[in-house]
């Protein structure tokens, strides 16, 4: 082989390499300091660095973000007095062009979540205490709500703050009355199932939950309580297992927990704090469904909100949203802690998505 066409080769090599260990991270935000939308950077599966931040697009509040199935479309809520919901085409460049903007029936929409099919979408509304579901196009583009749930009532004021869908369920957990309900596609419809799945003491706050692949068992996040609800379930039937605090033993300062997630294979379970500002570390009994703490390390900033992991399973990165930075942790697989690599300056960040 001619050694000019040998070293093209070689490059052509490293840049295919290097082209594929850098995917790309979305970053939602709160656009009323100095965010302007969503943005879009570059994120090295083998260093963990982040790199080439630009705004994909400029919008208002982009609270939460969630991508369709086949990752062609992208869905934001606008965490406005007002409600919004939106959804982007996601182009060749990172860049997002808006293609549908929906009232989202409801002020304050804080999360967003897709069906399987990715043809609806569940929207939780903080401040107005409803659940929105919207049909979803071919094109990507959103419909207006064809159902709308209010958990309010006389004597309770409804904080809706997360729903995700596990095959034809879907779940909601609402911090303001202290439930996660269960609503069952029934002829077409979602329609409510129990009151809530398991009765909650106190005033905990459930705020976010993840479930296992098998959707046996639940773990929901309390706000109020900084605590984890360990829930299992047997065909319809629902159960507390376990009850933990997210906090150093130690802590006695103000704390608000907020994201909660299962490593890829299950065997570890994070969640973050705001007010002690550190990532609790949770080792899980895979047969038993119960956790144990392992460490609670701190975020390298102020006010972790949501918090994501690679694809790859091997980087944990967070959003510290007072402290305007993403901060970069090297997941141990043998035991799931976390150790710190870096962080990199967004402004005001309050949701990730790889």
């Amino acid at each position: 082989m001619h050694y000019k066409h040998l070293v093209l080769l070689v490059l052509a090599v490293f840049s295919s390499k290097n082209y594929a260990q850098n995917i790309p991270l979305y970053v939602g935000t709160y656009t009323n300091e100095d965010a302007k939308g969503v943005y879009h950077l570059q994120f090295n599966t083998e260093t963990g660095t982040l790199s080439k931040q630009q705004l994909a697009i400029e919008i208002d509040n982009p609270s939460f973000l969630q991508y369709s199935p086949d990752r062609k479309y992208l869905y934001s809520t606008n965490a406005t007095n007002n409600g919004f919901v939106s959804s982007y085409t996601v182009n060749e460049d990172g860049s997002l062009t808006l293609l549908t903007r929906m009232r989202s029936h409801g002020e304050l929409p804080c999360h967003i979540s897709l069906n399987k099919t990715g043809n609806l979408a569940a929207v939780s509304n903080y401040r107005g205490g409803t659940l929105a579901l919207f049909p979803i196009n071919k094109d990507g583009s959103l419909n207006d709500a064809s159902q709308i749930f209010d958990h309010n009532s006389e004597g309770t004021k409804s904080h809706a703050h997360s729903a995700h869908f596990y095959n034809d369920d879907l779940f909601v957990a609402d911090l303001g009355t202290n439930s996660v309900f269960q609503y069952e596609l029934k002829k077409g419809a979602y329609k409510l199932d129990t009151d809530a799945i398991v009765k909650t003491k106190d005033n905990p706050g459930p705020r976010h939950f993840t479930m296992t692949k098998d959707g046996a068992f639940i773990y929901v996040i309390n706000e109020i309580g900084s605590s984890i609800t360990s829930i299992k379930r047997s065909g319809n039937k629902f159960k507390e297992i376990d009850f933990d605090s997210t906090l150093e033993t130690d802590y006695k300062g103000k704390n608000a927990s907020a994201d909660i997630h299962l490593s890829n294979d299950e065997k570890f379970l994070y969640a973050t704090n705001r007010g002690e500002n550190t990532i609790a570390v949770f080792e899980r009994n895979l047969k038993k469904g119960t956790i144990e703490k392992v460490q609670n390390v701190s975020v390298h900033g102020d006010w972790p909100r949501n918090f994501a992991m690679d694809p790859t399973g091997k980087f944990l990165i967070v959003a510290n949203r007072r402290s305007n930075n993403l901060a970069v942790f090297k997941i141990d697989q043998s035991n799931g802690t976390l150790t710190f690599l870096q962080d990199y300056k967004t402004p005001t960040p309050v949701c990730l998505l790889f």
